[in-house]
Formats: C-alpha cells, sequence, structure tokens
C-alpha cells in the first residue's frame, strides 16, 4: 500500500447540499433547514448519481444543518457508505476538501459539503473541454452532483458524470 492514501483514491463524489431555507430559526446560516424543493430533489438526485456509478465507502458530511438533513435523504442510494460528520467542512476551500477526502482512506469517497469551495474543486478537475464539463465549470447549483474518477495515481482525474436537479427534469 502506498504511503500517501491520496494516491490510491480511485472515485471522489462531491455533493452540493440540496436547496435551504432563506433563513433559519436561530438566524445562523449554519442551522438553516431544507426547503420543500431540497427535499424533493435530493433522493432523486441520489439516485442518478448511483445510476452513474457513484459507489462511496466512505461519505464526509458537513455539520451545518442542511448538509446533514441532505444526506439524511439520499443514503437509501449508497447503503454501503460510512459516514462521518466533520465541522471542518462547512464553507470550506477546496483545499480542505481535498485534504479531508486523502484522510478518509478510502478508494471511493463522497463529500457533502457547500459552494464555493465544491464548484472551485470541481471546475478545476473538469478543465477539458467538453460539453459537459463545461456546463459544470458554468454553475454547480444546489444539489448538484459530480463523479470524479481516475485508474491509477499517475492518472489525471476525468469527470464520470454530473447531475443537477433541472438536468434530471429536463
Amino acid at each position: 500500500m502506498p504511503g500517501n492514501r491520496w494516491d490510491w483514491m480511485r472515485q471522489l463524489i462531491l455533493l452540493r447540499h440540496a436547496k435551504a431555507a432563506a433563513d433559519s430559526d436561530t438566524g445562523e446560516d449554519f442551522d438553516r433547514p431544507l426547503a420543500a424543493r431540497g427535499r424533493e430533489d435530493a433522493p432523486v438526485v441520489a439516485q442518478a448519481l448511483a445510476a452513474e456509478g457513484a459507489d462511496p465507502q466512505v461519505v464526509l458530511v458537513s455539520d451545518a444543518r442542511r448538509t446533514w438533513e441532505t444526506w439524511e435523504l439520499v443514503k437509501a442510494a449508497f447503503p454501503k457508505a460510512e459516514v462521518r460528520f466533520l465541522k471542518s467542512l462547512y464553507l470550506c476551500p477546496a483545499e480542505t476538501l481535498v485534504i479531508e477526502a486523502d484522510k478518509a482512506g478510502a478508494e471511493r469517497v463522497m463529500i457533502v459539503a457547500h459552494n464555493p469551495g465544491l464548484h472551485e474543486l470541481a471546475s478545476r478537475w473538469a478543465h477539458r473541454n467538453n460539453a459537459l464539463e463545461i456546463k459544470l465549470r458554468a454553475k454547480f447549483p444546489t444539489c448538484a452532483g459530480a463523479v470524479f474518477a481516475r485508474k491509477d495515481a499517475e492518472s489525471s482525474w476525468k469527470l464520470q458524470a454530473y447531475v443537477t436537479p433541472k438536468m434530471i427534469s429536463d
């Protein structure tokens, strides 16, 4: 086994939390619950991601209310996954997402978190100019999911799937 776990990670799934309410009971962003639309979108997007090959062993979830509520709605699509709630994923930059994925110690990791970090990381890795990657770089809306995969440590990450609620309903 290589010394750096990141060297053997083969799949990273990025999932932005579903649509949240504008406000919370406490007035804090951290405590915002999902909106009705978010509760409808999340299971549908999860099924689409699973159908596209998303198969996480470990799921890292921001401990903000809207992200753990999203996980509760999508976890049925990923029944074998071990979940870990991390304070460090709340509104974090792309670099923190990579560090936490590395520390997860699994070949297949999913992160349920927030923009701008998720969109920043997805945009960096979706650097080819095909239609799907151009669409991802343009927007990573609520409940968007992206599946990145690679063959081995020497291979670059490739976008395997990009799913948004609007893409499913169109």
